[in-house]
């Protein structure tokens, strides 16, 4: 199942893994905990990342103490965490709080830090109604072993991840998974999602609600913020790209690659027909 609604309650309300998955390097999770509650774990032999997602925590590591806080994901950038291999760490809230944790297996080749707002590139990509912000919150201009994050703003009406492509290993394109955390604005509103992949048989269409998660697990996947919604969502990523090789780009779908030259995608001229 490639879409995953949350859970109510504190604690834990998103969960994936290799195993739940069928993949072989990414888990995620989403976390939500009231005021003094608390989350503990241990990285073993995966770099984790920590991603505030609201409201203020602490997070001790270490021997370190760090305070992440954060309005919401529509209103600033995040500070991001970054956890090595062997790390044991609790999240402490402060206020009510969500946090986003996601990992990968790594060799410990990285130190424990902390990545400010400043350090982040920020990029608006595409044009037309293609037309979208994506923040490298953990790009791959800062180091990490597997891990790859951003974040991305469609605004209301418009796509992103267009032209649709792909990082399944096909291609020519590297082996790499990937989520959708998705956060919409207003909380009643919606985006539609598509995972599809000719050669396998893959395509599904997903009508995606605020708060859920959507698996990448091959193919293209593109997304649609209709009019009236704005959509966020952070993808984790991970896989066979280690390093500096996280900057290998991925291939887009052979029928749409031609819109990188024209973002205005050949649109009908209206009205049709004899006015009266």
């Amino acid at each position: 199942m490639n879409q995953h609604k949350p859970r109510s309650g504190p604690g834990v309300v998103l969960e994936v893994n290799p195993a739940t998955a069928a993949w072989k390097y990414l888990s995620f999770r989403v976390v939500k905990l009231p005021p003094r509650y608390t989350h503990a774990g241990q990285t073993a032999n995966h770099e984790a990342a920590v991603v505030p997602l609201s409201g203020e925590m602490r997070v001790r590591v270490a021997g370190y103490t760090f305070d992440l806080k954060r309005q919401d994901v529509f209103s600033e950038l995040p500070q991001v965490l970054y956890l090595p291999p062997g790390s044991e760490f609790v999240v402490e809230a402060i206020t009510q709080a969500q946090l986003a944790l996601g990992s990968a297996p790594a060799e410990g080749r990285y130190p424990l830090r902390l990545f400010r707002p400043e350090e982040m590139r920020r990029e608006i990509r595409g044009g037309g109604n293609a037309t979208r912000q994506v923040n490298h919150i953990l790009g791959p201009d800062l180091p990490a072993e597997r891990l790859l994050l951003y974040e991305v703003y469609t605004p209301s009406g418009f796509w992103s991840g267009w032209p649709p492509h792909r990082h399944d290993g096909r291609m020519g394109s590297l082996y790499i998974e990937e989520t959708y955390y998705y956060r919409i604005s207003p909380p009643t509103g919606w985006a539609i999602h598509r995972n599809y992949s000719p050669e396998d048989g893959l395509d599904e269409l997903l009508l995606v609600r605020d708060g859920d998660l959507v698996l990448v697990p091959k193919g293209y996947h593109p997304v649609a913020a209709p009019p009236g919604s704005n959509v966020y969502y952070l993808n984790y990523m991970a896989g066979e790209a280690l390093n500096e090789a996280r900057a290998t780009p991925p291939v887009d779908d052979p029928d749409w690659g031609w819109m990188r030259q024209d973002w205005a995608g050949r649109p009908l001229a209206l009205p049709i027909g004899d006015e009266t």
